[in-house]
């Protein structure tokens, strides 16, 4: 390690910011080249065996008869409103949080200064808001709303 500071630093003394600089472009460079790859990876895996696994359910129901093919069909059907739900609900709540971060910035940067204050930036986040409540709302392709039992 001295040797390594030495050739770096030119001292063998790590105290003050020479150290913590080590450690820190250390770290960094052990998170970005080995953790998130690790991370994305094992992600990957598990969404290729969730995926193989429906695949093969909804095989094994297709053959087996006329009726199961028709439930497994229909649980297809399903499952996919349920995510088209999903994903406009999470619109719905990104709008919301949007214009509420948009009136929250308004109001902290009128608080913040006088007659030049940007508190006009705050309407920014704001209209993303509205923008996204409106597809959801609005725009977004209708499904039904009530779940079939």
């Amino acid at each position: 390690m001295t040797h390594l500071a030495l050739s770096l630093f030119g001292t063998a003394d790590l105290s003050g910011g020479a150290g913590l600089w080590l450690f820190l472009s250390i770290s960094v460079v052990a998170m970005f080249v080995v953790f998130i790859p690790i991370v994305t990876w094992i992600g990957s895996r598990q969404q290729d065996r969730e995926a193989f696994y429906k695949a093969e359910t909804f095989r094994r129901l297709a053959e087996s008869s006329g009726d199961a093919a028709k439930a497994a069909i229909e649980l297809l059907r399903e499952q996919s409103r349920q995510e088209s739900l999903k994903k406009i609900e999470g619109m719905k709540i990104g709008g919301v949080i949007n214009i509420g971060v948009g009136a929250a910035l308004m109001i902290f940067l009128h608080s913040l200064g006088g007659p030049g204050s940007p508190y006009l930036c705050g309407l920014i986040p704001g209209l993303i808001g509205v923008a996204l409540l409106v597809y959801a709302l609005f725009l977004a392709p209708q499904t039904d709303r009530e779940p079939k039992n």
